[in-house]
């Protein structure tokens, strides 16, 4: 029988906070590893200003608006690496035999697997992301109406929900195909440089395939269209721009059967 929400909610936050107890017991050596995450996190950032620097506008952009972008997929993907990034490890467990004391424990294997190594150091990747978006809204030549702040913070829930349901659903795969932990990486940190630059730098198909098939542009792009004013460089619908959170609800809940069908699949190592 399934978890309710709110339990595996509090049997997350109570795994993740008996390792972050366990990462406190030396401070120096966390706040250190803190810092140089941040600092790991700011290098997409450098990358753009020193583009913007030979040239004034990036595919039609401005800075502030490519900066804004990069906010907003850089925090979301933080969010969800925090969250769910350590899914990826599911093959090393699958190989090691380890999976199997997960699912005898009561506790969702998934969680356990989320939680593994919870430590402060991983929410450094928030700080640079996070302070670039505060610095850079007040910067966009953007009339702020009612709908279009709103739309801020229902990108970055949306985007997060996006890149989590990418996450268990790359990790998933690895039930059939054991060696896929490093192709898996394309789609998520392949992924967040994607959305960090506008889409009309990239080709109209690749475009059309982040729409339809890996809802990426739905992480902050169509929004972003909405937010800033722009048309559609592809010509896509103007709906596609609210459509953010059903995308997101639809991609977790496959995320969520391709997690179930792989535990059913899944017949142990034999060790």
């Amino acid at each position: 029988m399934a978890e309710a929400p709110g339990r595996t909610a509090r049997t997350y936050g109570l795994l993740a906070w008996t390792w972050v107890r366990a990462a406190a017991q030396y401070p120096l050596s966390m706040a250190l590893l803190t810092l140089g995450t941040a600092a790991v996190g700011c290098l997409d950032l450098v990358a753009i200003v020193l583009m913007f620097a030979h040239a004034p506008r990036i595919a039609g952009f401005s800075a502030a608006e490519v900066i804004f972008l990069y906010g907003t997929s850089a925090l979301s993907f933080a969010i969800a690496d925090v969250l769910f990034g350590t899914t990826e490890r599911l093959s090393q467990h699958i190989r090691a035999g380890s999976l199997d004391s997960m699912l005898v424990r009561p506790v969702s294997p998934l969680v356990q697997i989320a939680t593994e190594d919870f430590s402060p150091r991983r929410l450094g990747k928030l700080v640079p992301a996070l302070l670039v978006l505060v610095l850079v809204l007040p910067r966009l030549e953007v009339s702020w109406d009612a709908g279009r702040v709103a739309m801020v913070p229902v990108m970055l829930v949306s985007g997060t929900a996006i890149f989590s349901g990418l996450w268990v659903l790359t990790a998933s795969v690895q039930f059939v195909l054991i060696d896929a932990h490093a192709a898996t990486k394309a789609v998520t940190y392949g992924g967040s440089f994607l959305t960090q630059y506008p889409m009309s730098m990239f080709a109209r198909d690749l475009v059309r395939g982040v729409t339809f098939v890996l809802p990426l542009a739905f992480v902050n792009w169509q929004p972003t269209l909405y937010v800033l004013d722009r048309p559609d460089p592809a010509g896509l619908p103007e709906a596609l721009r609210f459509a953010s959170p059903v995308v997101a609800a639809a991609l977790c809940a496959v995320a969520a059967l391709a997690w179930r069908a792989g535990l059913r699949r899944y017949r142990s190592t034999g060790s």
